[in-house]
Order: C-alpha cells, then sequence, then structure tokens
C-alpha cells in the first residue's frame, strides 16, 4: 500500500475525502440516472438543479444580496483579467490597480489594453514580500482592484479601502476561507481550483448595478450582462467542475460554514507560522503582519542543505511543497480542504530536519 500524501500544491489543491467519494460514485451514475456526471446534458433537469443549488450556495454563505448575480464561467481567474475592463471600464476611462504580485500585474497588463491604469501603491520594491498600507483610491477612477492572496509570495490583505467606487476583487487563493463582509465589494472573481473545487470553472459574483455603464461594445462571450441572462448557458459549462463546487461547498456548509472553516485556517496557519519561526534553520518570507493562511511561504536559511530537507518531505508523504519558480524556497498551500494533520506531518518534518542537522 502507497503511503499516505498530503498535497500542498497551490492548485489544483486538495479536496476533502467524501467529496471524492462522491465524485467517484456521480462519474460511475449520477443520481441513479443510469448516466455518468460526465454526460448528462447541461440543459437537463438534473444539472439545472446543481446549477441553481450551487449558486445559492454561494449566496448563502457569502450572505452577498440578492443585487447579485452569480455565475460559472470558462477561462480561470486570467480571463476575468480581461472581462473586468471590458464590463466596468468606461471607453477613455482609467481603474485603481493595487499592485501585491504577479497576478495583480497580468490583471493590469488587461486592462491597459482598455484605458488607464493607475497604481495606487506596489509591494514591488521588496519582490511583493508585503501589502502596501496608507494610500488612497481617487473617486473618478472607474473601479479599484485588488488581489486579496497572493499564492507566490504567501500575503493577504487584512483591510480594504472605504470607497465610492465600485471594489472588485480576485479572490482565487483565499475565497470562503475566511470571514469578510462580501457586500462591499461589487464585483468577485475567483478560479475554482484552490477552495471551491476543480480546475474548469471560474466562480463569478457580480452586483447588477453596476454593469452597462461603460458605452462601449462588448463582445457577446465577454458580456457579463449576456451571461447572467442566459443563467451561465451562454456556452456550455463545465459540468463536472460546476457538481464538485456543489459538493464541496455543501461539505463547507456543513462544518459550520465560512466562520467554523476560518476557525480550523487559523490553527493550520499559526501551527505553521509558529514551528517556522521557532526553528533555527528556517525563516518565513513574507511581512508578518501579511502573512497568508492560505500559502505559507518560507526557506531554508543554508540552501546548500535543500537536497536533505526535501528527501524528509519525500518520506513523509508531503507533495507540491517547493515555492513558485520565480521566487524559489517553500510554500505551504493549506486551503480549507487541508486537514490538520497534514500540517502537523509538516512541522514534525521540519522538526526532524532540525535534529539531523544538528
Amino acid at each position: 500500500m502507497k503511503a499516505k500524501k498530503y498535497n500542498f500544491c497551490a492548485g489544483p489543491s486538495t479536496l476533502p475525502k467524501e467529496v471524492f467519494e462522491q465524485l467517484s460514485k456521480a462519474v460511475v451514475d449520477y443520481n441513479h440516472l443510469g448516466l455518468s456526471i460526465l454526460e448528462i446534458s447541461h440543459r437537463s433537469d438534473a444539472f439545472l438543479e446543481i446549477l441553481h443549488k450551487t449558486q445559492n450556495m454561494v449566496k448563502e454563505l457569502m450572505q452577498i444580496s440578492d443585487d447579485y448575480s452569480v455565475l460559472f464561467l470558462h477561462g480561470g481567474a486570467s480571463l476575468e483579467f480581461l472581462l473586468v475592463p471590458f464590463n466596468l471600464m468606461k471607453i477613455g476611462g482609467s481603474a485603481a490597480y493595487l499592485d501585491t504580485g504577479r497576478w495583480s500585474f497580468k490583471a493590469m497588463q488587461e486592462a491597459e489594453n482598455l484605458g488607464n491604469v493607475n497604481i495606487v501603491a506596489s509591494s514591488k520594491d521588496k519582490n511583493y514580500n508585503y501589502i502596501p498600507k496608507n494610500y488612497s483610491v481617487s473617486n473618478d477612477q472607474d473601479y479599484f482592484h485588488c488581489t486579496t492572496n497572493n499564492t507566490i509570495y504567501g500575503t493577504q490583505m487584512n483591510e480594504f479601502p472605504d470607497i465610492d467606487i465600485p471594489m472588485v476583487s480576485d479572490m482565487s487563493s483565499d475565497i470562503f476561507s475566511r470571514q469578510l463582509d462580501f457586500n462591499k465589494f461589487d464585483l468577485i472573481y475567483a478560479g475554482a481550483q484552490k477552495n471551491i473545487g476543480t480546475a474548469g470553472c471560474t466562480l463569478v459574483a457580480v452586483k447588477n448595478s453596476i454593469l452597462g455603464k461603460t458605452g462601449r461594445k462588448i463582445p457577446s462571450m465577454l458580456n457579463y450582462q449576456v451571461h447572467i441572462k442566459n443563467g451561465s448557458l451562454s456556452n456550455t459549462p463545465a459540468v463536472f467542475a460546476v457538481y464538485t463546487a456543489y459538493l464541496n461547498l455543501n461539505w463547507l456548509k456543513n462544518k459550520g460554514g465560512i466562520s467554523g472553516i476560518e476557525k480550523e485556517n487559523n490553527l493550520k496557519s499559526s501551527f505553521l507560522y509558529e514551528e517556522i519561526d521557532r526553528n533555527p534553520f528556517f525563516e518565513g518570507t513574507a511581512n508578518k503582519e501579511d502573512r497568508s493562511k492560505m500559502n505559507v511561504t518560507f526557506k531554508l536559511k543554508n540552501t546548500d542543505k535543500e537536497q536533505l530537507f526535501e528527501e524528509l518531505c519525500d518520506a513523509a508523504g508531503i507533495s507540491a511543497i517547493k515555492g513558485h519558480r520565480s521566487v524559489g524556497g517553500y510554500r505551504a498551500s493549506i486551503y480549507n480542504a487541508m486537514p490538520f494533520e497534514g500540517v502537523e506531518v509538516l512541522v514534525d518534518t521540519l522538526k526532524k530536519f532540525e535534529k539531523k542537522i544538528k
């Protein structure tokens, strides 16, 4: 029997065991229909029930108002980098962006194709190891965009500006992980492959009242209003990915919702950070007050010992612990479905490494 593995990958990430079990049954026969979830029609009553339940689950968990539409679209968060300015930036307009890493930078690049980008603050000067503070956002901007959690650098926003223009947030890597006033955000988008489900669909929650004001002609597949009108069925949706999202969000609801999982996430992240700070051979790479509770980034003080540490990780069943290729070091992604047991194994491995070096 193979040893148990703990998936610390930044995405696609681990899923709860019970979700895997439910999915495996549905792949063979969904709900006793005699059809696999992989082959049921996206126009069928069976899938429409799944879709509507999932949309309602999103609204329930996030406690957002009826003014929001919930969509499941293709293209990942990367396509949303383009859809946001197409739908919110006026012709000849400009938007404010907070630059906290690679993904916010890519979002800015897409927006620059349609108008002016005003960078209100950036942490590039220190390789994005902190979240900028004390910046201002002008009311003459069409919207403000931020990335709530930065997977590569291990930083996370804890405060958001009070503004009178639409606030847009890429929450791909920390959505559903902590309690926020989600109604404060006018548009939220997130790739599914971290805290929502499997790769293949993107969640968008958009306040209807902010749309239709750009004065530009928007291609139909890039137009949120078209997707809203067609109920996420403008083209064939990712049926399997949406069903996975439903099962995973239902698992989250049964664990006490966002408030319940936030307590677990706080315990997991604090337990790991305490060991990194205590262990004389490791150090965290993100500014302490801005540390992410989803992506814990750290490094060895002596890089010559990396092979030994990685061998210990392999022996312990720790998978995908290496940091992003652009920054190196190590990254433990501890999303909602990562059990506390997995973090305990990683902490134990850090302690074993210390004993071997001493």
